[in-house]
Parts: structure tokens; sequence; C-alpha cells
């Protein structure tokens, strides 16, 4: 079931045209996860929400849905 976080995550990836293997690689995880994240299969630890905080610059309220 996808999530306000998949559906976001999946958004921001695709507004830098990046792949999940390139986005995995800059915060330090494996493609699969970044997969499995935007598919609502799991979603990340906190350090990777900061990680993608970070990355893209945004808020992790955005990122989760919390706020637009």
């Amino acid at each position: 079931m996808e999530s306000k976080f998949s559906k976001n995550l999946y958004m921001l990836r695709k507004e830098k045209n990046l792949s999940q293997q390139v986005l995995a690689k800059e915060i330090g995880v494996t493609q699969k996860s970044i997969d499995f994240w935007e598919k609502g299969i799991n979603e990340p630890k906190a350090n990777y929400i900061i990680k993608l905080e970070i990355f893209f610059d945004i808020t992790s309220d955005y990122l989760l849905g919390i706020e637009d």
C-alpha cells in the first residue's frame, strides 16, 4: 500500500531525474531499499529519513506527508 511518504519520495526522485540506484548510492542504501520504500513495502529508519531530507533539501514533515 502506497503512503504519502512513498508517493513523495517517488516524485522527488523523478523531479531530480534520478534512478533508484543513484539515489540509493547517495544516501547509503541498496536500490532495493528505495524500491521497497517507493512501493510502500517498508519504510526507512529515521537516519535515512534525515539523509533524504538533507539530500532533497526538504523537511521531514514534507517527506512524510505531514505538510504540503
